[in-house]
């Protein structure tokens, strides 16, 4: 293998490897709407504060699988 080669290699691997932060975040967004909905059938007096935190929680979840996508996208289009 020449340079130029394992320097691809290297570059859609850690690409690849970047996506694994959309994953995680996607199981953390199921496993936060999972706790709400068992916190709201546990007391439901409490919903609209549980949903509040429900839905900070996944804007920070989605927010942090976006910044890998973004990542990703920078290591195909810009690392040259």
């Amino acid at each position: 293998m020449d340079a130029e080669a394992l320097k691809l290699l290297g570059k859609y691997l850690g690409a690849g490897l970047t996506t694994a932060g959309m994953a995680g975040a996607a199981i953390g967004i199921g496993l936060i709407f999972a706790a709400a909905l068992h916190g709201i059938a546990r007391n439901p007096a409490q919903e609209g504060k549980i949903k509040a935190f429900a839905f900070m929680g996944m804007a920070l979840a989605e927010f942090m699988g976006l910044l890998s996508f973004v990542v990703t996208i920078l290591i195909l289009y810009v690392v040259k």
